[in-house]
């Protein structure tokens, strides 16, 4: 139904940046919200940013000031620009969406959501 493909992850040392990249495709109605989330090595998955559709965001304390959410509404698109990468950084980012998908969805106010396959971010000190 719904589709995430995550790109951008890669190498980097610290206090470099990287920008990922996620585009939604398949059949749905609208997308409420798209983000992106981090999975260390041993620890649970959290989120780092969010994007509404009106361009509302929310960041995670770790990340303010340094990484920067946008979406393309058109385009079904969201990108997480990363600048002053830290060696904690490194982690399994992995896209979201909230997704309405069809009108029924809208009249009751329900989304569901769905994840892309993630993309490694690595940071060198």
């Amino acid at each position: 139904q719904v589709q995430l493909v995550e790109s951008g992850g890669g190498l980097v040392q610290a206090g470099g940046s990287l920008r990922l990249s996620c585009a939604a495709s398949g059949t749905f109605f609208s997308i409420r919200a798209m983000g992106w989330y981090q999975q260390a090595p041993g620890k649970q998955r959290e989120l780092v940013a969010t994007i509404t559709g009106g361009g509302s965001t929310n960041y995670a304390d770790s990340v303010k000031g340094r990484f920067t959410v946008s979406r393309d509404n058109a385009k079904n698109t969201v990108w997480l620009q990363m600048n002053a990468l830290k060696v904690e950084d490194t982690a399994v980012y992995y896209c979201y969406a909230d997704v309405r998908l069809d009108y029924g969805d809208v009249v009751r106010g329900t989304t569901r959501g769905y994840w892309g396959q993630g993309t490694q971010v690595t940071v060198s000190s």
